[in-house]
């Protein structure tokens, strides 16, 4: 029976030990309440690498044999996107705590599925939005309560690369993603809006996406493998560019791509607009000083406010310390995923009125 005390150990199997879910695995095995059981992974190599360093004693091939194991409490799975949802449904289902990278769904339907198991097995499903515990998000999170910038009522968002078309084929491919760099950057700066502004409800998104530099050969990472034939797809959005109106009346320019030909290089963009003054934060390549900017006026004067902010934080031991708190706390009806479930209905709608051309409702 997984764990539903304080008492022993979390009993933790990682699921998918790529890039991300290597990430998770290391989270887990240095935190101080937690015992790394199990890895499963279809890449012998990789799960057998991850496994020797951190010296996990059950290495598995595939995620039924990690829901069939004993000894397990909390999974964190780590997959391509189209498995998230029945991968977690079946965890759940087998009464264990997941934690799910993002996006939670590649469809609104899979998404609401996944938190009515959450909330049916009685357990913890959360979503590891990191960003949001970067140390200049933090500080902006305060100074927008105090002493704030007046009303707020617009926003401008974007995360966009220069050469950053995924390596890996499934990233590239719509069945297995559900979608390219919308859904593959968008919900951690779409997290930080909404975040900042107090959870307000989207109503409506107007966008337009664009497949073109993927199609034409440019924009590939310099990591990326070469193109093998038959096993490279590329049937995914490079860009996507939104309009959101959120209740209250603020409005949102969202922009996420994997590529251009422009000046952008892995840049993390932020800037929210009040009456009394304005905020920025940007991040290049995940840079953690001097990233935040205050506008004001001074004596009737603008001026710009560099503050002298720690940036550092945002990986992935700040996720597991969080999972492993909602578990040991008992509330796990707080922590169903419904909060990543309103991102996802976010990027739907973004991506359905692109389809259609006209803004949409939510």
């Amino acid at each position: 029976m997984p764990l539903t005390s304080s008492s022993g150990p979390l009993r933790v199997a990682v699921i998918g030990v790529g890039g991300v879910g290597a990430a998770h695995a290391h989270a887990f095995a240095a935190h101080p309440d937690v015992e790394l059981v199990a890895l499963a992974d279809a890449v012998p190599g990789r799960r057998d690498a991850v496994a020797a360093e951190l010296g996990v004693p059950r290495v598995l091939g595939d995620w039924r044999e990690v829901l069939a194991a004993d000894g397990v409490d909390a999974v964190s799975i780590a997959l391509p996107n189209a498995l998230h949802a029945p991968v977690t449904i079946a965890a759940l289902e087998a009464g264990l705590h997941v934690l799910c990278e993002k996006p939670l769904a590649t469809t609104v339907a899979d998404a609401r599925a996944m938190v009515d198991a959450a909330r049916t097995a009685g357990r913890v499903l959360e979503v590891p939005f990191n960003h949001r515990k970067r140390g200049d998000v933090a500080f902006l999170e305060r100074y927008l309560a105090d002493p704030g910038i007046g009303e707020i009522y617009h926003v401008r968002a974007s995360w966009r690369r220069r050469a950053g078309i995924a390596a890996a084929g499934w990233f590239r491919s719509r069945e297995l993603a559900g979608g390219g760099a919308l859904i593959d950057l968008g919900p951690h700066v779409l997290d930080l809006v909404l975040h900042l502004l107090g959870e307000p409800a989207v109503r409506t998104a107007s966008a337009a996406v664009h497949g073109r530099l993927g199609t034409a050969g440019y924009g590939r990472s310099r990591s990326a493998a070469p193109v093998r034939d038959g096993h490279d797809v590329f049937d995914v959005e490079d860009l996507a560019s939104a309009f959101l109106r959120l209740d209250g009346g603020v409005s949102v320019q969202f922009e996420i791509s994997w590529a251009g030909h422009a000046a952008d290089d892995e840049d993390i963009s932020l800037e929210i607009l009040g009456v009394d003054g304005g905020v920025r934060l940007f991040s290049r390549w995940y840079a953690t000083e001097g990233t935040v900017e205050v506008f004001r006026d001074v004596g009737g004067v603008p001026a710009v406010i560099r503050p002298a902010v720690d940036g550092r934080g945002g990986d992935h031991h700040s996720v597991v310390r969080d999972f492993v708190a909602a578990i040991r706390s008992g509330a796990w009806a707080e922590h169903d995923g419904s909060l990543a479930l309103r991102r996802t209905e976010v990027l739907d709608a973004v991506y359905r009125s692109a389809t259609v051309g006209a803004e949409v409702e939510l």
